[in-house]
């Protein structure tokens, strides 16, 4: 069994966009799963902003019929429910250590996480910015510290070569300085 998990879980999202563009950022820090609860996102397979095609190797499940308060009663117990979202009291994200088994959950783009989903988890972080952000953002912000935070975070060119678009043949060129001289 993987060491590492990460699900990521939205409460009832309403917008196509922003459920492509975490499907792109589930793939690019390779998330294992996005669950997604409501009726408003009912045409999750057209998603215009996963140009990485996520969608094709991270399932994108509707746990609508569940809910996700009793999708978390499912979770394994060694997975831990992160509630994220601007809450008082929550955990600012940079003090915040990820654990190694994570279910990630996200507010809708107009509102917030159900108090009863905040009470039930068991860190809640939030992003500190002034005011609040985009959806696809804040999942984006997430991960990206998740993965600065992680020993993957040192990597080099091979991953460059791994990752970059087609297009994209520029190489950074080794500069000569001058030693300073004592004088």
């Amino acid at each position: 069994m993987k060491k590492n998990t990460v699900s990521i879980g939205l409460s009832n999202p309403k917008d196509i966009t922003n459920v492509g563009s975490v499907m792109r950022a589930a793939g690019c820090y390779q998330a294992d799963q996005v669950f997604y609860s409501g009726k408003r996102y009912d045409r999750a397979t057209k998603m215009s902003t996963d140009t990485q095609k996520a969608s094709t190797s991270i399932p994108l499940i509707n746990i609508d019929s569940l809910g996700l308060e009793n999708f978390i009663d499912a979770v394994d117990a060694d997975t831990k429910i992160v509630c994220v979202d601007l809450v008082q009291g929550a955990t600012p994200l940079p003090a915040f250590h990820h654990p190694e088994k994570a279910l990630y959950i996200f507010g809708p783009e107009d509102g917030t996480i159900a108090q009863n989903l905040i009470d039930r988890a068991d860190y809640v972080v939030f992003v500190p910015t002034i005011g609040c952000m985009n959806l696809a953002a804040s999942v984006n912000v997430v991960l990206y510290d998740r993965l600065a935070k992680s020993p993957r975070a040192i990597a080099g060119d091979e991953l460059i070569r791994q990752s970059k678009d087609v297009n994209n043949n520029i190489k950074v060129k080794v500069k000569v300085t001058a030693k300073p001289t004592n004088g």
